[in-house]
């Protein structure tokens, strides 16, 4: 398609967004206004904001305004180069519009060179669709162009200056913008192309196909001798994302394309938008050799990046400077930095390389890590500060009156009273934030509200963790389930915010208290009274399952599943004795895979690697502090034989612990809670037994391996230079 051809096909794609409506194209001669008189943003936003009402595109300005403002106060919208892109997406907008506006002064919109004098005011509904989102984005790309906005500066007839926005036709603009259309045709036009001259052979955007000298920088000889002085060129993968994903996410795309191919780098961005995401290939991730995250939210998926050079910053650091991100991922893929550990909620190493999305079965497993990875924080704040109100207060504390009745700042009492009764305000989140984020993994943010009340009710009806999750999954199913019907074209601006909350929370709420909540409750209530008659051999085969668990993927769902089972237990206002017994045995557990890799390290230092040796000296402090995801780097490199001597002693120390009755009212602290469990010295002994268990199973099991494969071993120390490529294997 020819540059001319991309204009008209963005004017027809703007106007076929108000086909058949009232709205009509995205923006019109009278959304124009060539002598923005206001001073300030919140006039420059009311003046823009107007026009948009007497279009009809907007039902009611104040509430709109106050949708504007939330946004502005996330983060300024003023961009360098003078230019002013307030924002949002709100429900009281009637079809995607843009108002334009330029200030003869210029209006502080908060850029770090200066008052913006062109000024967008880009309005989205709640529920618009992904074509109106795409026209959104395309604008967003075109500003990063020099030659678009030097024609707005330029026009000075309303009805140009909204052709050019929409990007129609350049024939239909007039002699006055002539030069500037001409030129912005001939880079490229619309979103993503390249405003350098254009490599031979076509449009090819490969680093073989860079123009322009190399800057600075690594040349085709890594040791700097012998190299002929161009850079080597890079594969670079970006992901960019802002909190409403209409305009920042695909500005700082088109900045980082540009800035790349510039450089002579190949670029890859993936823009995590409103208008949903398509995730990068990952034969494309497995090839780069740095990864950019220009993000203002969480980037999802973010494990894919894992082991790769990253460059984290906010979304406008990418607009702004993209040549200097470029150059730092640059100079961090020379220097092989790369990210160490998986991040939270990654999985366990059994689980890498699995295809997202493709089995139930995994797609369960991660909505119920969700849920309990968001949980996990309330978990250790609430808990922690419960067990400090212990330490200072006693178990006696339970019953201390409120300290909004009475509170002494001198009394020991009083403080130990306040941390207990803030700490069991944490713990009462516990399960609606559960279920909450399990309905969040399963349906996004529309999941969010009726989650939560799922969970809540089943803290009401007492249905406890098993309700939470029930609830989340529920909740999510029933989002998902109205999101699949299609509706009105008139409708869709008001689903979000108003008919999917509504239906789905009517639902959940129905569901949970009138036809599943009581039988989960029964089933609670059961599974609460037959833990609390465990005991003798019962109970140590209880330790010796959740031994098993704890260890099995150190880290992972298996894992979270036990932990979280037993959190359960002593979320309650008054936990049994088998609930104390079980988290005790549950983090005792725990401990134990790094402790136990770090002693088989110091005892058999030559089956391990010198990287190996240097995790094994973190994975003391790991291990102490119930840190499991400490062994991962060993299991990640040997996990036939790690993870079965993890599981082996794991079950040893949960035998132990139950058989001794061990308690914990902590859910979280590792050895710095010892002081608060119940027979500490017992405890003690079996998270040591356990742990020689480990180590010595781990030296066995690899002192084998080490036995039968001599003579691999022999021509490998003979090669000593290879052993970096293969420590990771």
């Amino acid at each position: 398609m020819s540059p001319t051809d991309r204009h008209h096909d963005h004017g027809e794609a703007a106007t076929a967004a108000g086909d058949g409506g009232a709205a009509g194209p995205l923006i019109t001669p009278d959304l124009v206004d060539l002598h923005l008189a206001a001073t300030t943003k919140d006039e420059a936003a009311r003046s823009l904001a107007e026009r948009m009402v007497t279009a009809g595109r907007v039902t009611d300005l104040d509430g709109f305004l106050a949708d504007v403002a939330a946004r502005e106060a996330q983060m300024p919208t003023g961009l360098d180069g003078g230019i002013g892109i307030p924002h949002c997406r709100s429900a009281h907008v009637t079809a995607p519009t843009l108002a334009f506006g330029r200030s003869a002064d210029g209006i502080d919109f908060g850029a770090a060179d200066g008052p913006a004098d062109l000024i967008f005011l880009i309005a989205a509904p709640s529920g618009a669709d992904d074509a109106h989102l795409g026209i959104l984005s395309a604008l967003a790309r075109d500003l990063m162009r020099q030659e678009f906005t030097d024609a707005l500066r330029a026009e000075a007839d309303p009805a140009r200056a909204a052709a050019l926005v929409r990007g129609a036709d350049p024939a239909a603009a007039a002699p006055a913008t002539a030069p500037a259309t001409e030129a912005r045709a001939a880079a490229g036009g619309a979103a993503g192309a390249d405003p350098a001259p254009a490599p031979a052979g076509g449009g090819d955007t490969t680093a073989g196909g860079s123009t322009g000298a190399p800057t600075g920088g690594s040349t085709a000889d890594p040791t700097g001798g012998g190299g002929d002085g161009a850079e080597r060129p890079l594969r670079l993968i970006a992901v960019t994302s802002c909190p409403t994903g209409i305009a920042h996410t695909y500005m700082a795309a088109e900045s980082l394309q540009q800035a790349a191919e510039a450089a002579g780098h190949e670029i890859t961005v993936e823009t995590q938008g409103s208008a949903g995401f398509s995730p990068l290939d990952p034969a494309v991730v497995a090839a780069a050799d740095a990864v950019i995250l220009a993000h203002d939210v969480e980037v999802r998926e973010k494990h894919r990046f894992v082991g790769k050079p990253v460059v984290d910053v906010g979304v406008k650091a990418a607009i702004n400077r993209p040549a200097e991100l470029v150059e730092e991922a640059r100079r961090k893929a020379e220097r092989g930095e790369v990210t160490a550990e998986a991040p939270a909620g990654a999985g366990a190493p059994m689980d890498a390389g699995s295809e997202s999305g493709d089995h139930i079965g995994v797609r369960l497993r991660t909505w119920l890590m969700s849920g309990v990875s968001y949980m996990v924080p309330f978990v250790a704040a609430g808990g922690l500060l419960i067990a400090l109100a212990f330490a200072i207060g006693g178990y006696e504390i339970t019953d201390a009156p409120s300290v909004i009745d009475q509170f002494t700042w001198t009394s020991t009492e009083s403080w130990a009273a306040l941390m207990f009764q803030v700490g069991g305000a944490a713990f009462d989140f516990l399960i609606p934030v559960l279920a909450g984020y399990i309905a969040y993994g399963m349906a996004d943010r529309p999941g969010l509200v009726p989650g939560f009340v799922g969970g809540a009710i089943a803290v009401t009806i007492e249905a406890g963790f098993l309700g939470g999750l029930i609830g989340g999954l529920v909740a999510g199913a029933v989002v998902m389930a109205i999101q699949r019907v299609r509706v009105p074209d008139v409708l869709r601006g008001i689903m979000p915010v108003v008919v999917i909350p509504l239906l789905s929370t009517a639902v959940v709420g129905i569901l949970m208290y009138v036809v599943i909540g009581q039988p989960i409750a029964a089933a609670q209530e059961g599974m609460t009274d037959w833990l609390s008659g465990l005991s003798g051999a019962n109970a140590i085969l209880l330790g010796v399952l959740l031994g098993l668990m704890m260890c099995f993927d150190l880290g992972g769902p298996v894992n979270k599943v036990a932990y979280a089972f037993a959190i359960g237990g002593i979320a309650a206002s008054s936990p049994s004795q088998a609930s104390l017994e079980i988290m005790a045995t549950v983090m005792a557990a725990g401990m134990v895979p790094p402790l136990g890799m770090a002693l088989a390290t110091v005892v058999r230092k030559r089956l391990f690697t010198a990287s190996e040796r240097e995790n094994g000296k973190a994975a003391w402090v790991l291990g102490a502090s119930f840190i499991t995801e400490g062994a991962i780097p060993f299991a990640a490199a040997d996990p036939l034989r790690v993870i079965p001597a993890s599981m082996a002693g794991g079950a040893v120390t949960g035998a132990l612990t139950m058989s001794f009755g061990s308690t914990l009212r902590a859910p979280h602290g590792g050895m710095f809670v010892v002081p608060l469990i119940g027979s500490p010295f017992l405890y003690l002994v079996a998270i040591v037994a356990g742990t020689l268990v480990t180590a010595g199973l781990t030296v066995v099991l690899k002192g084998l391996r080490s036995a039968s494969g001599a003579a691999p071993a022999a021509a490998a120390a003979a090669e000593p230079a290879k052993t970096p490529a293969t420590a990771g294997v």
